[in-house]
């Protein structure tokens, strides 16, 4: 071997790496464009039975669909955001910058009637906490109200280019597929264009059925804070029913927001006899609504809408967590199912391709 030949290989590796690195750094500076564009595909995917019904059973020209689609989808955007106008309002108040001094006291008020209740049962642990001020951090709350004001102008960008982006996607179906095509090696674009079918209409399925969970919660939750009494009642309910998109760790925070907004819901009225039987009642309800989701909910919408087993999506988000994070629980399922369509095209004949793809 020359020095030339060897000079030429560590060139060709240095050029290698440059281009690695070059193409990471360009990936990372457009990833708002990349989020853009998943969250795009993954509307039109949820448009997409919309659009064949409106198609179809409606006659409706294919342009006029989209619209129709887009019209639906933006009045639901306009509905939530309105929805969540008086609980932030309301917490608005309180936390501004002129009542800052009363949250405190009201806290604090909580704090020491939670002590006392626990006192008068023969429990000291809680003596220890009494000088502790839980509520000074609260002065960094208006601060971060004013910084989330500060991203509707990002946010409202961000909103109009996956809009602009849906609009395509939905009105040439074939957009996204022919971009995934041109990647793809010769002589496999047939098979790959049955792979993609397949997955645009599992996926399709698997996102209506998350909608249908969260419905599911949504009224199970909206019931429960009805019962109760809790002020925007609605708003709790659909904000921790939304939580539930992140598998496991969503649950586990919308139990401290309901348990949170629960006990801020009744400040002023005596702890022991109004908010700690209140907000015990409402945590048994929503976690009844938790047990019929784990237990009835997912898996009968999970194994409709994906073919996997209850067992399989299980192992499944818990090594998508353990891998890549709350990221990967939530992508875990979609990724699957679109590798397992892949898989029975190209490898039909494995036996374990075979076991895990037998229902597709």
């Amino acid at each position: 071997m020359t020095s030339k030949t060897i000079a030429n290989g560590i060139l060709r590796a240095l050029a290698i790496l440059l281009g690695v690195f070059l193409l990471g750094y360009f990936i990372l500076k457009i990833q708002s464009v990349i989020i853009y564009i998943i969250i795009a595909a993954i509307l039109s995917l949820i448009a997409r039975p919309i659009i064949i019904f409106l198609r179809r059973k409606l006659k409706f020209p294919n342009t006029i669909a989209v619209v129709t689609t887009m019209l639906l989808f933006l009045g639901i955007i306009t509905g939530v955001i309105i929805l969540f106008i008086p609980l932030i309002t309301e917490q608005g108040k309180s936390l501004s910058l002129l009542q800052v001094d009363e949250l405190q006291q009201n806290i604090q008020n909580i704090f020491n009637q939670i002590i006392s209740y626990f006192s008068t049962r023969g429990i000291d642990v809680l003596n220890e906490l009494k000088n502790i001020d839980f509520v000074s951090q609260f002065e960094a709350i208006p601060n971060l109200l004013n910084y989330v004001l500060g991203t509707v102008g990002s946010l409202s960008v961000g909103l109009f280019s996956i809009l602009f982006i849906s609009f395509f996607f939905m009105k040439d179906s074939h957009l996204l597929k022919n971009g995934v095509m041109t990647i793809i090696p010769n002589g496999t674009e047939t098979r790959f264009s049955k792979s993609l079918e397949t997955i645009n209409n599992l996926l399709s399925r698997y996102f209506i059925g998350l909608i249908f969970q969260i419905s599911i919660l949504f009224i199970l939750y909206t019931i429960v804070l009805l019962i109760f009494g809790i002020n925007n009642a609605v708003v709790i309910a659909f904000l921790c029913a939304l939580l539930n998109l992140i598998p496991y760790v969503g649950p586990l925070i919308g139990a401290v927001i309901m348990l949170f907004l629960s006990m801020t819901s009744n400040i002023g009225q005596d702890f022991q006899t109004e908010i700690l039987p209140t907000t015990i009642y409402v945590m048994i309800g929503y976690f009844i609504a938790q047990l019929v989701d784990n237990f009835v909910s997912q898996p009968v919408i999970f194994s409709k809408t994906t073919k996997s087993h209850p067992l399989e999506i299980f192992l499944i988000i818990i090594i998508g967590g353990l891998l890549f994070g709350i990221v990967g629980m939530i992508t875990a399922v979609p990724l699957y199912t679109a590798l397992k369509v892949i898989l029975k095209e190209f490898l039909s004949e494995n036996k374990i391709v075979k076991s895990l793809t037998k229902h597709i």
